[in-house]
């Protein structure tokens, strides 16, 4: 192990950036048996310079200015935990230009913008490195762009956003409602004061536009995803899910189909008896079907930094042992040649088939259940199971049920009748119905 020391700088000192920090420290004997050589953070960048952190920064240099890092000229390889588009896009697009590999876990920025970093990477014979961009330590990047290489990918479907698992975990554990769950998702650093990215599922859209793109070999294409969060789920649809035997998750999926790839997230019933289904608090899972291999499970810590931190040293460690190599010669950053990396149709929402559930508050009336059934079945969908709450006192009447598999553009067609009812008292909730 004569080689030289390869020198690392870290674009940003937050949780996720002191965490490989204490990784490469805590593991440097076993990451350089690894490697072949010594891999040294010699540089760090961080706005506020003097904060005291959870890491010994002793013999690296601490930079205000995160640009002068990303063109150090003795910094071999870096590391984006910045987050965000800007300043992240520039910082890694300078680092690029200077030669410098990337190391990265910023979803957003490659999900709306990969296509032009990759193709900039491969322009200067460099690779990134994004393994911690999606399910934190899980390595479902590894596991589908080499382990699953000799497969056709039909689907993949996860649970890859931890704060919405919490949330949901917590409704259907303690019957909490969702703004009570929110909030101690909040208090426990789980969900940020403004949640909107994670409960909206714009960050579980963004994990999975990376998870289609290398798993069909399709260019990145986040505009591509159907988005639905969770806030409409009410702790009444938990309770009556069980009933039904199923649980509710936030889930993104991409499937392949005869009118389309399907890119989508969205609340999901799924059966209890399912490994998604068992998936509770923070942890993150994502199950893929490869058409030799049948259905592959992966689980564990999604977030946090030192479960982030293990992706990133993977990255680290993968990008040493051929530093200054033909990227030609490398695994493909989006799994495929680039050459062969292609647009694929998507499908349109309305036209995605899954089962639905509708709940409903009603009048209590005589002919409520043969007027509703009457609708559905004028748009030849059939009813695979009926709940009727009858009311207590003088309050109105609760229906519940779940349809056959049918289109979403008829089920809405459907409901869109069902909601001028004279007896219906307010907003249908309208959740899909997988079975996986």
């Amino acid at each position: 192990m004569n080689k030289p020391v390869l020198k690392v700088g870290i674009l940003g000192l937050g949780t996720v950036g002191q965490g490989v920090l204490r990784l490469l420290k805590n593991n440097a004997e076993e990451i350089e048996r690894r490697v072949g050589r010594k891999l040294q953070v010699s540089h760090v960048s961080a706005r506020s310079a003097g904060k005291a952190r959870d890491c010994d920064l002793s013999g690296i240099e601490v930079l205000s200015d995160a640009m002068q890092l990303a063109t150090q000229a003795d910094v071999d390889i870096i590391v984006e935990t910045i987050g965000g588009i800007s300043p992240a896009r520039e910082l890694i697009e300078v680092a690029l230009t200077r030669g410098k590999p990337v190391v990265t876990a910023n979803k957003a920025l490659l999900a709306e913008h990969g296509n032009e970093l990759f193709a900039l990477a491969r322009k200067q014979n460099l690779s990134i490195g994004f393994e911690a961009a999606v399910a934190g330590g899980i390595p479902v990047i590894k596991a589908i762009r080499e382990g699953l290489a000799g497969n056709r990918i039909d689907k993949l479907a996860g649970i890859i956003n931890g704060t919405c698992n919490y949330i949901l975990t917590q409704m259907q554990s303690k019957g909490q409602s969702f703004a009570d769950a929110l909030a101690d998702a909040q208090k426990l650093g789980y969900a940020e004061a403004d949640p909107t990215f994670d409960i909206g599922g714009f960050d579980a859209a963004h994990k999975l536009t990376i998870l289609a793109s290398i798993a069909f070999g399709m260019p990145l294409n986040f505009a591509a995803v159907s988005v639905e969060g969770i806030q409409s789920v009410t702790a009444q649809d938990i309770e009556i899910a069980k009933v039904f035997g199923y649980r509710i998750k936030l889930l993104g999926i991409a499937k392949r189909g005869a009118g389309g790839v399907e890119l989508r997230v969205h609340p999901t019933l799924i059966p209890e008896s399912t490994l998604l289904a068992k998936v509770d608090g923070v942890l993150n899972s994502v199950v893929i079907r490869g058409n030799a291999v049948g259905e592959v499970g992966l689980y564990g810590r999604g977030a946090g930094g030192d479960a982030t931190a293990s992706a990133v040293v993977a990255d680290l460690v993968d990008l040493a042992r051929g530093f200054g190599g033909d990227v030609r010669h490398a695994v493909p950053a989006l799994a495929f040649q680039p050459e062969a990396v292609q647009s694929l149709a998507i499908a349109p929402a309305g036209a995605v088939e899954s089962a639905f559930y509708l709940r409903l508050k009603v009048a209590d009336e005589p002919g409520v259940l043969s007027r509703l059934t009457a609708i559905l079945a004028e748009h030849q969908i059939s009813v695979e199971a009926i709940l009727q709450r009858e009311p207590s006192g003088h309050e109105d009447a609760h229906v519940a049920l779940i349809t056959s598999v049918i289109a979403q553009q008829r089920f809405d067609h459907a409901l869109n009748e069902i909601r001028k009812l004279p007896f219906v008292r307010s907003d249908a909730a309208r959740l899909r119905v997988e079975k996986f």
